[in-house]
């Protein structure tokens, strides 16, 4: 299946809800629609760990008849939503993509899918994620080449809502594991500013975001929102600021171009749709940033350098500790490449390593911080290009790292706490590549308005 992003229909769910009030359509009949679309792709998309078919129809009639009276819960009323299998949830499993997990049943719901169920939301299934949210790739596969990954951990989310299988459905991110695969599956995606949408049971690590995959910058936003506004933000964090209706589009001042320490590894073509998007960006009367004509951005890509390693440091020393038992008393039901990811990083790093590498996000959050007096946004790739080929490891060679796509664009926004957007506006030999806009610290509304220009009002680019 060929992707144009010019042509591309995704599902969407704000523009359906018109037909509900006048009762020409339904939230039961758009589920059955979504089903239907499920068993034709499931087979060979693979994006679901399980599915509440009969509670998510009890779940559509109710809504059906809340519209009917005219008085839905919510904008997202009725919606389908898929939930990453990270989050507990009361009615289904929660084996988090690991042998280890298997049947674990909770019996509760996540603060998302509480919210979510308060708003009216259907919650049909859960989606799958890699092994722990780790680097260990799934068994889904992308929606436009089944050869490809869908990326990772988030695999199951994006896959789903790539393949129109749902409008919306929840992501989570500690390095990349939402925007990646935003950029592979063509969807829009949100990782908002850190602890901007309360995280329920995962508050164990310090860059753990939960957000949003759509087909639309107004149902991402309007779930989002749905969240904020009933479970609030993490402990002690203010929730999602900006207004309960998506942000109109707006033409930023001025965009930082920042390259990043992954700038060397985006493949040419991808490199030239980029290049396409920011003139665009400029012959619409936006001035953009460069390092080699400001000193600030020049600073804050200094501060860059070794990022990923950075962000992976942090990230498996706040992880290794909650799996570090059950592996040992279970070592084959975790996978080799999670152990090394994250007990081999989290011992190599120690605990003085793990200060250090606290103190180099601190300077990378304070030359960010300068370049937010400078640029109402800052525009990069959201991923290396597109989906990459995964076949397996070679038998005789060293494992690959990152099977499920370079996290080097994304660690940025992890790191920083940022909110960022992934906009579908460019294909690179049929494939999906986003553009990543990212904002300061709660301009989240400010960050969706603009992606959304960019979305709106840019000419698609396919290579």
């Amino acid at each position: 299946m060929t992707y144009d992003p010019a042509t591309f229909e995704p599902l969407r769910y704000h523009s359906a809800t018109a037909a509900f009030k006048d009762g020409t359509d339904s939230p039961r009949d758009y589920l059955e629609r979504c089903l239907a679309t499920i068993t034709e792709r499931e087979p060979v998309v693979r994006a679901w760990v399980v599915l509440n078919e009969e509670g998510a129809r009890e779940q559509a009639d109710a809504s059906t008849e809340r519209w009917r009276r005219g008085e839905p819960l919510s904008p997202v009323d009725g919606m389908p939503i898929g939930i990453k299998d990270l989050l507990e949830t009361r009615d289904m499993p929660t084996q988090m993509g690991c042998a280890a997990f298997a049947g674990n049943f909770p019996k509760r719901d996540n603060a998302a899918v509480w919210a979510l169920r308060q708003a009216g939301a259907v919650i049909l299934g859960k989606t799958v994620t890699t092994e722990l949210g780790g680097p260990e790739p799934s068994p889904t596969t992308n929606p436009f080449d089944p050869r490809r990954t869908p990326g990772g951990s988030s695999s199951g989310s994006g896959a789903a809502v790539g393949a129109r299988m749902v409008p919306a459905a929840i992501a989570t991110q500690t390095g990349g594991s939402l925007m990646r695969p935003a950029s592979f599956n063509g969807v829009w995606g949100l990782k908002p500013s850190q602890g901007a949408i309360n995280r329920g049971e995962r508050q164990t690590a310090s860059m753990t975001t939960h957000g949003v995959h759509a087909g639309s910058a107004q149902d991402m936003w309007l779930v989002a929102v749905a969240i904020a506004s009933r479970a609030g933000g993490d402990p002690g964090r203010p929730a999602l600021h900006g207004p309960a209706t998506p942000p109109p589009a707006r033409v930023p001042g001025t965009i930082a171009l920042i390259e990043t320490e992954a700038w060397g590894r985006l493949e040419p073509s991808s490199l030239r749709a980029f290049e396409q998007v920011v003139a665009q960006v400029e012959a619409a009367g936006v001035t953009v940033l460069r390092r080699s004509d400001d000193a600030v951005v020049e600073r804050f890509e200094q501060a860059l350098v070794g990022a990923t390693e950075i962000g992976s440091g942090i990230l498996a020393w706040e992880h290794a500790w909650a799996f570090r038992d059950l592996a040992a008393d279970r070592p084959d039901d975790f996978s080799d490449r999670v152990k090394r990811f994250f007990f081999d990083t989290a011992a190599r790093l120690g605990a003085e390593g793990y200060e250090e590498a606290l103190r180099a996000r601190a300077d990378l959050t304070a030359a960010y911080a300068l370049l937010g007096a400078r640029a109402d946004a800052v525009l990069l790739p959201t991923s290396s290009g597109p989906a990459p080929i995964w076949s397996g490891d070679v038998p005789g060679e060293p494992p690959v790292r990152w099977p499920t796509g370079d996290p080097g664009f994304n660690f940025p926004s992890s790191l920083l706490g940022a909110p960022a957007v992934n906009v579908p506006l460019m294909a690179v030999d049929g494939l999906p590549f986003g553009l990543q806009v990212m904002g300061q610290p709660g301009t989240d509304a400010r960050t969706v308005a603009i992606a959304r220009w960019m979305g709106e009002d840019l000419k698609p680019v396919s290579m």
